[in-house]
């Protein structure tokens, strides 16, 4: 099997480690696994190809915020890129974030509309079905269901100063994404596999494939010196994880939740900037964004708890990241977030409640860790071991190349 997947990153966040495991799991099975993507700073084991420049992606990240043309720029990156698609002649390619300043979706499609090409497209958010954001549910907008216009998240991501393009950008990707001869939606949850089925992709095959992670990476681990390194008082504290801090991602209720909680409780968010550390109250401690797994795991297993005040969210891997090393996860009542915990590992809260929040922390803190861990640990184990979620992407690839070989046998036999 050769596959080609696409997406904004390389082996970086979710998606990039996600697409970076898939490729393994091809390599492992004697196939040739290539990663096409916009931002190549990470190292890969599989064969990268870099979409595009620097350049290229501000000049699409400034079409995007004057005239909300996001996914329209970077025509010459997506036409040398389609070149390399020929040459490949993949026998399946594997789509994931499209978006992201560095490709254009009507050349890219244009071209996968005449070939039979086996697709696979892992949504990791909403942006493929709305007319601007990638997650309608900041605003409970759901003006995609039927046409998108006087878009409310305009500001949000992707961000249009001036224009709002939402109603044209709408009906341009509903006749874009549409018409692909073997194309198989999956997406990590079932929250979003609802809405994909009330929007113009709903007559597409679709899968539910939660996402995985490595259990031999991810797990309980012996005290670190990372509590020495950041200066933690005390053996009880909150974390917090993200890519990206902002109000979506929870940040502001953090700094609330702080005036809730005991001076003896800690709260500690990875992935700030220097300047949002240097603006943290007491009590919350800073630390800069990582690629070093294993600090990330030393705290998610010396956390008391894992609080996922998120927003706006598809299947926060963050949340079975710290399942996996014996932590249980309270979040908000976001997206898809909650399926991945049950009332044992975790607890459900109300989104903006931070008082409700604080009191979820302290029943936590009552019980005991002890009681959660081993429970967090076997439902990380159960249900999101990366190498049976990446199994089902194994099978899911030879289904539709499957598909694939049975219509050209009928297209054969009627040429007959």
């Amino acid at each position: 099997m050769k596959l080609l997947q696409i997406n904004s990153v390389l082996n970086s966040g979710s998606t990039g480690r996600i697409a970076e495991d898939i490729g393994l799991a091809v390599i492992k099975s004697g196939g040739q696994s290539i990663i096409a993507a916009g931002y190549t700073h990470r190292p890969s084991q599989s064969e990268v190809l870099s979409i595009g420049s620097t350049w290229d992606r501000k000049l699409h990240g400034l079409k995007t915020r004057l005239f909300d043309l996001h996914g329209f720029g970077s025509t010459a990156a997506t036409k040398a890129l389609v070149r390399e698609i020929k040459n490949i002649q993949p026998d399946i390619i594997h789509l994931h974030n499209i978006h992201g300043y560095y490709l254009n979706v009507e050349v890219l499609f244009d071209y996968l509309k005449t070939k039979n090409i086996p697709i696979v497209w892992t949504l990791h958010d909403c942006w493929s079905f709305t007319g601007h954001c990638s997650f309608f549910d900041r605003y409970n907008c759901m003006k995609w269901e039927t046409e998108c216009n006087h878009c409310p998240n305009s500001k949000g991501y992707p961000e249009s100063w001036i224009v709002d393009n939402s109603r044209n950008n709408f009906y341009r990707k509903k006749e874009i994404f549409n018409g692909v001869k073997n194309l198989t939606i999956v997406t990590p949850s079932e929250w979003l596999a609802n809405h994909v089925k009330h929007s113009f992709l709903s007559h597409y095959p679709a899968r539910m494939i939660h996402n995985g992670i490595d259990m031999d990476v991810f797990k309980p681990v012996e005290k670190s010196d990372c509590l020495d390194k950041y200066n933690f008082k005390g053996s009880k504290f909150v974390l917090g994880v993200a890519s990206i801090w902002d109000r979506r991602k929870g940040l502001d209720d953090f700094i609330e939740l702080r005036k809730w909680l005991s001076t003896d409780v800690q709260i500690a968010l990875v992935g700030l900037t220097k300047e949002q550390i240097k603006n943290l109250p007491v009590g919350v401690i800073g630390i800069e964004r990582t690629e070093n797994v294993a600090e990330l795991v030393a705290l998610y297993s010396e956390a008391t708890v894992f609080v996922n005040p998120t927003f706006v969210d598809n299947f926060p891997t963050t949340n079975i990241e710290a399942l996996a090393c014996g932590t249980p996860v309270i979040t908000y009542r976001t997206g898809g977030s909650p399926e991945a915990i049950d009332e044992k590992t975790g607890m459900v809260v109300e989104k903006g409640d931070v008082e409700e929040l604080a009191k979820a922390i302290r029943q936590v803190i009552e019980k005991g860790k002890a009681y959660y861990s081993p429970l967090c640990r076997e439902r990380a184990m159960k249900l999101f071991n990366k190498i049976e979620r990446y199994e089902d992407y194994m099978k899911l690839y030879e289904e539709v190349i499957q598909r694939k070989n049975v219509t050209l046998s009928s297209t054969e036999s009627e040429t007959v």
